[in-house]
This record gives C-alpha cells, structure tokens and sequence, in this order.
C-alpha cells in the first residue's frame, strides 16, 4: 500500500486536473463546433485512513479527527491504553444544563466552545513547516514503546502536504475530504451492536473499561469489585434479553432486493452475532435496532439508541430539507452527550465522535449519496472482477476495463437487443400492450403483471364490492357521489340526519343509483362513464405478483417457500370517519390501513379499459385491539382479529393498485400476536423537486421516531435493576479490546 507516498501516484492526475481547470479544447458533436470545457475537482471521497492519507493529517493519535484539529482535548485511557474521543458538551449552547454536570459525564465542567472550522488557508498554514521525503526509508523504527506510548504522540500531526494544494482552487474548496458515512455508520452499529450484547470479544464494556471509570473517579457503582468482579450495566442484556434479541433478528423477513438476509449473521446458540456487512449495519442502524431493542434494554437506553437510529435515517435520506439542518444537528449533539451518560469513555472512537460533523458537510456538499463509499467499494469489486492473472493484477484491470468499455461502445449501435445499458430495473412496472388513448382514459394503464395469469368468475358479492371501491376512488365520478349524498341527506329529514347514518346509505345505495342515473341523463358524452356505471365482467383475471408504483407485490400464497415477503401492504384511506353513529364530526382521509395481500384481480369492463385491485386481509387499525404505537413511536399491527375480509357485503376488501405502498411486517417475540410496521419507499423514487399532484403518491417515512431529542433521560441507574447482585467475573483479563 502507498499510505503517505500515494502523492507520487495521484501527481500525474494532477497535472491533468490543471489542464481541466485552464480549459481543453472539446469538439461538440451535436453543434458541430468545438468549445473550451473547463472542470474541477469537488472533494475526495475515502474511508478515513485514506482521508489521511489524501489530506496528510494523522487520524491515529489523540487529534485524529481533522475537522477538530488541533482544538480537541486528548484522552488516554490508562486501561484500554486507547484514545478516547467524549467531550461532546461543548457542541451544545453555552446555556444548556449538561455543561454543568459533573456526575454523569467525566466529572468536570464544560465550558468550551466548539472547535473552529478551519479554511484552506488555515490548513496551508498550519503545514507550512512540514517536509517531507517521499519514499519507504531503510531503516524501520517500531512505533510503539515498551511502555505503551504511541510513537504518533510526540510526532507532527501533519504528515505532509497534500499534493491537492497544487490545485489553484484547492485552498478555497469549502469541503475538500469527504467523512465516509458508510464506514463511520458501520462503525458505530458495531460499537453499539456488540456492547448492548455483551459481546466477551467486541464489546467496549469490558475490565479494562471499568478500570477506565476507576481511574476517571467516576460511576463507582460500575467499579470493579472483589475478586475483578464487576456489576452489569443498565445496557448490557442478560442472557434472556439477548434471545428476545437475536431471534426477533433471525426472524426479520424483508422484501425483495431491500437487504441480505441478515438471519444468517445469527448464531443463538452461542448467544453471537457475526459476520455483519456494511449494508447489514446500515439497514441494522436505520430501522431494526429500534424494534430490537425495544423489549430487551430499559426505556432510558432504548430511547438513546432509537434517537441515534433515526438520526441515521434522517442523515441517509434522498432528499433534506436544508431548513432542518439545524435541528438535525441540535439532534446528534444531545443525543451523544446522552450516550456519553449511559456507555463507557472506551465506547468512544474516533469514528463515533466524527458523527458530530456529518451535518455540516451535509450542509457544504449535500445528501450522503454522492459522497459516500458504497458506489466506490462496488466498483472496485467490479475492477477485481477483471483480474484473472493474479501475477499480474494491474494489466488484467486494464485489460478487463478496456474490453468492456469496446463491448460498451458497440452496444450503443444494437437496437432492440437487451443490454446492460437498456436493461429495465429491477422492478419493472412499465405496462405493456399500452392503447394510443390509455393516457386520456378515466384509469389508464399502470402497472405491470408478473407470471402466470389465470381466469375465474367473480361471485356476485366480490363484483359488487370491487365495483363499489373502483366508483368511489374515481374522479370523474366525484360530482355524481356528491350530489348522492345531498340527495340522501334531503331524504331522511324525518330521520336522524347523522353524517355517519347518510355515509352507510351511500355507501350502499351508490353503485345502482350511479348506473341509473347514467343511462337517464342524455347529457353525459363519455362512453367509459357509461361503461363504469354499467359495471365490470364476471369473467376476470387473476395474477400472483404485480409491479406497480416502483414496488414488486405478491399474495401470501405465492410467497409459500420464498424467503422475502412482498404481500404486505399499506394504504392512507380517504374515507371518512367517526367515533361513533351518533358523532357529527367528520374526519376526512388520513386512517392508515395496514393488510395482506391475499389476491390480485383485473376487473374488465366491457373490453373497453380495465382496472386492477388488491384484494387484502386488514389489522383493524379503527380500535387498539389492531393497532398500536409504543413508547418509542413505533407502529404494530395485530391480524388475529382482522376486519373487511369481504364475508359481508358492505365490507372493503379491495383497494387500487395505484394506491397501495409496501411495507414488511417483524414478529414481535415477547407479544407473539402482534408485528412491527416498517415502512419502505422504491428504489428508483427520486424527489426532482417537481410536484405532480396527479401523479404523485405518497410515501411515508418510518413513523413516529421524530428528530426530537430535547428531553432529558433522567436520574439514570447505571446497573441492571432486576439482577444487580448479579456480578459477571471476567474470564481473562488479558484479552485485547477491538478498536
């Protein structure tokens, strides 16, 4: 590896980024001319010992966060013999009530402001002394003393210079070296992941940590004891919270193409979890660890580990609103001075602490997408990919790069041929067999089905309730559902005229009132309306899975043996609603109705358009004995009594396609009847900033774990209430701790 020397490397580079920034001549095929193209390099992007090697800053001593610089206070751990990176209080206003507390953090006050963003001009100042010889040096000296020091200590921070300051441009750059979110991210899921296990390898709660707190003078209930026992704290699990734990995780079933299948990670045997990718931690972080957690630590921890979750999901996500930056930031802040209360100094990297600065950069260079190490770790796998020579790696990536890139430019010249190029998504859902007027139709076609399809006829009741739902979700039938429910209304004033009791009437009545009506009024022009007020086919078609709305959806039965599941399903209902028979005020839209898909139908009607529905088994979310929401914000459903199962004909089995949102359900192993809610959104939606009412849905966000971190956690007991006699005695006090 290069490490330091990689500037010999990146000059050639540099020489071609100087004649970019000066200007190329660059022939314009389409205008026929040429033009002076000029370009700039935004930022790197690495992991962070690659951050240090590109900018020349040491990220392995007390200073290694660069964006601190030297305005951070370095701590040894005289027992882990690590550096340790807490001292978040000083991000907070100078008024905040943890700046004074000794007690819960390190036992001093805090009284600093936070570290000064440093410039280009800065940084060109501060290695303005620095010089160095490029090159390995004959003779290796050890970098670590027999006394435990780390030779980086008395060493210049600076390494050397970075060869991107002879850019003309570079000083002024406002973001020059990207904070990879991917690996902090990872880092971070493992130092929590494995702490809250107990992990006897991985966890930073271990002897040394205690002597650490010793050392400190601080929690002396979580000292050592006799005999080099120790007492469990409050976020270590007992053996019973870890089985809620890892098979609540081995259980967890998700949709199609969302996640490897992070059950095989799970060893319950040994109480273990390994093997963790780096997506694994991201889709662990960001919507597991909440639901994991929840019955297995105390409200206090869980509470502090969901605030972090959603910080994550919110950092991670397509789009940010820039005017929530702030509060983001004001989110993190707090929400580590509370992990600072409840984990051991040792817990601190330096990758927890550069959570800190991730908003800022997301304020200078934008969503995480562009700037972060996923696209780059895969398209190395793709170099790798071309290597078939190991002797002689470099010239088979060459080889390898240019034979696709010929393959590629061929490519472009082949019509009607599938390519990599052309190749549809992984989630097809453009329709097919599409007619010239399907765009004008009151339901154009939308969607895509998938396998076999098979035809059955509807039973009076099922055509009846699928009708009813198509009618009343149809715009241009809006009017005519209207002047109904007047109609209705003027003819029970010598009955009570309850909106509830007038909604059951239409809800009823509708469908025969609207085909009379039709066929009576020689005004109406529209020959589909005539068509839809006529009613579908008995005959229809029946598919097991749909693409539709970027989503794949299937029926229960179809996902017999199938490792994913895709029948579960959300929709935001439009009906209106009441407490009770008797109550007058309506509430409009906004019920959400969770199910399962149990059939997918196309109703045809009279060959001239046709309509696809769903056909689900719904929790009933109108009561608690459905529907619930815990402590931390999370949404569970219960299906063991579930309503519209379409026994009875005023029930809503069936919904629109084009309505329908996945979700994935994750059993709840302490409440055995009830399920987690995980809300997803489709791969290929992207928030262009264009609003297309019509053609918008909605997609909701995971509910309920909002961004707000403002309360305090209290009075907080360090150790586990229900077994504080019970002590853990260390195996072996030697083992070395995992950085």
């Amino acid at each position: 590896m290069p490490g330091n020397d990689i500037d010999i490397y990146l000059q050639p580079l540099i020489d071609e980024l100087k004649q970019l920034w000066d200007g190329i001549e660059t022939y314009d095929a389409k205008e026929g001319n040429t033009f002076k193209m000029c370009a700039a390099l935004m930022w790197t992007i690495s992991d962070f010992p690659g951050l240090g090697n590109l900018s020349g800053w040491n990220t392995h001593s007390g200073l290694a966060c660069p964006t601190c610089n030297l305005d951070a206070k370095p701590h040894r751990l005289k027992g882990s013999q690590k550096w340790c990176f807490m001292g978040h209080r000083r991000f907070l206003n100078q008024g905040h009530k943890y700046r004074l507390d000794r007690n819960r953090f390190d036992g001093q006050v805090e009284g600093r402001d936070p570290p000064k963003k440093l410039s280009g001009t800065d940084v060109l100042r501060q290695q303005s002394n620095v010089h160095v010889s490029f090159g390995k040096s004959s003779s290796v000296t050890s970098k670590k003393r027999r006394n435990g020091q780390d030779a980086d200590e008395d060493d210049s921070h600076w390494k050397k210079k970075s060869v991107f300051f002879d850019l003309p441009y570079w000083e002024d750059q406002m973001l020059r070296h990207n904070l990879d979110v991917m690996h902090i991210e990872k880092n971070v899921c493992d130092n929590v992941v494995f702490t809250i296990l107990n992990d006897s390898s991985k966890s930073k709660d271990n002897l040394k940590a205690r002597r650490d707190l010793q050392c400190m003078g601080i929690r002396p209930e979580l000292w050592l004891g006799e005999g080099g026992k120790y007492p469990s704290a409050i976020f270590a699990m007992s053996n019973s919270q870890r089985d809620v734990f890892l098979k609540t995780l081995q259980n967890v079933i998700f949709s199609d193409g969302y996640s490897s299948n992070v059950a095989r990670c799970v060893d319950l045997r040994q109480r273990k979890l390994f093997g963790l990718k780096s997506h694994d931690c991201h889709i662990l972080m960001e919507q597991l660890l909440p639901i994991l957690v929840k019955f297995s630590l105390p409200s206090s921890v869980s509470n502090v580990i969901a605030n972090l979750s959603s910080f994550f999901r919110e950092l991670c996500g397509k789009a940010i609103n820039p005017m929530q930056l702030a509060e983001l930031q004001n989110h993190i802040v707090q929400t580590l001075c509370q992990m600072e209360m409840i984990f051991p100094p040792s817990f601190f990297t330096v990758m927890v602490h550069l959570t800190v600065h991730l908003v800022d950069e997301v304020t200078l260079g934008g969503p995480v997408h562009y700037r972060w190490m996923y696209p780059i770790e895969r398209y190395l796998g793709r170099l790798k990919q071309y290597v078939r020579n190991r002797a002689q790696p470099e010239g088979s990536i060459a080889k390898g790069y240019l034979s696709e890139e010929i393959l590629t430019f061929c490519s472009r010249y082949l019509d009607n041929i599938k390519t990599r190029i052309n190749r549809p998504g992984r989630v097809d859902d453009e329709p097919v067999d599409v007619p010239h007027n399907s765009e004008e139709s009151i339901f154009p076609a939308i969607g895509k089905a998938l396998g076999a399809v098979s035809h059955f006829e509807l039973t009076p009741m099922e055509k009846h309730q699928a009708h009813r739902h198509v009618l009343v979700n149809c715009d241009a039938v809006v009017p005519f559902l209207d002047t109904f429910r007047e109609k209705t209304k003027r003819s029970m004033h010598h009955q009570t005229r309850s909106p509830a009791k007038i909604d059951s009437v239409v809800h009823t009545e509708f469908p025969r009132w609207f085909n009379a009506q039709v066929l009576l009024e020689s005004t109406i022009q529209s020959k589909e309306l005539k068509l839809l007020a006529c009613g579908p086919m008995t005959q229809a078609r029946r598919f097991g899975a749909y693409n539709v709305n970027g989503y794949k959806f299937r029926t229960v039965t179809k996902e017999n043996g199938i490792k994913t599941q895709n029948s579960r399903v959300y929709v935001s209902s439009n009906m209106r609603s009441y407490a009770s028979m008797r109550d007058n005020r309506v509430a409009v839209g906004g019920v959400p109705y969770y199910g399962k898909i149990i059939d997918i139908i196309e109703l045809n009607y009279s060959c001239s358009f046709t309509v696809v529905l769903f056909k689900c088994v719904w929790a009933d979310t109108t009561t608690s004995r459905g529907i619930k929401q815990d402590y931390l914000g999370l949404t569970s459903v219960n299906f063991s009594r579930p309503i519209h199962t379409g026994n009875r004909e005023e029930d809503e089995p069936y919904i629109l396609a084009s309505e329908a949102q996945l979700v994935y359900y994750v059993d709840d192993e302490v409440a055995k009847e009830w399920s987690v809610v995980v809300h997803e959104k489709p791969r290929d939606l992207y928030d262009m900033g264009e609003e297309n009412e019509e053609a918008e849905v909605g997609f909701s966000p995971q509910p309920g774990l909002n961004m707000s971190a403002e309360g305090d956690i209290g009075d907080l007991l360090l150790t586990r209430e229900e077994d504080i006699e019970d002590l853990i005695e260390n195996v072996s006090e030697n083992f070395d701790d995992v950085a």
